[in-house]
């Protein structure tokens, strides 16, 4: 299978998607951030100054789900009908997840904008810390599943 996004010349390009047929499509994605415990316990107490670090980072990762296509060349904007973004906190390992579900109904899937939704909440959680300590690591964000779409479901 080749690369869809480049012609034969070998120049980059946006897929034309306007001869598939619209389906229901949905993508989850995660991934993690490791904070100190001085962050941990600060983001799990609410005590950061800047505000309560899970609520501004949930609203910046939905608000990136729906920016995707600003931020990303050759993404297409599709119509969101859903974004839901959960964080799970890992006291013992002073770990933060983030878990992005989108759903849209059309030609064209929703993986980006489910992997964006992971990326913008951590980086708002690192934004938020980083007076505390800028020793945070963002890492293992990856697509969980993805279903619909001419190349089916895909299970992690």
């Amino acid at each position: 299978m080749g690369f869809t996004h480049f012609d034969d010349q070998g120049n980059a390009r946006m897929v034309d998607v306007s001869g598939k047929e619209s389906t229901s499509r949905s993508a989850t994605a995660a991934g993690t951030i490791q904070v100190s415990r001085e962050v941990f316990d600060a983001v799990a107490q609410r005590t950061v100054r800047k505000g309560d670090v899970l609520t501004v980072a949930q609203a910046a990762g939905i608000l990136g789900c729906k920016r995707t296509a600003d931020l990303v060349p050759m993404c297409h904007l599709i119509p969101l009908t859903n974004a839901e973004l959960t964080f799970t906190l890992l006291p013992e390992t002073c770990e933060i997840q983030a878990l992005c579900t989108v759903k849209t109904e059309g030609k064209t899937g929703a993986e980006m904008e489910a992997l964006t939704g992971v990326s913008v909440a951590l980086l708002t959680v690192y934004d938020m810390c980083k007076a505390i300590d800028k020793r945070m690591v963002i890492r293992d964000i990856h697509l969980v599943e993805k279903h619909g779409g001419k190349s089916g479901d895909f299970i992690f």
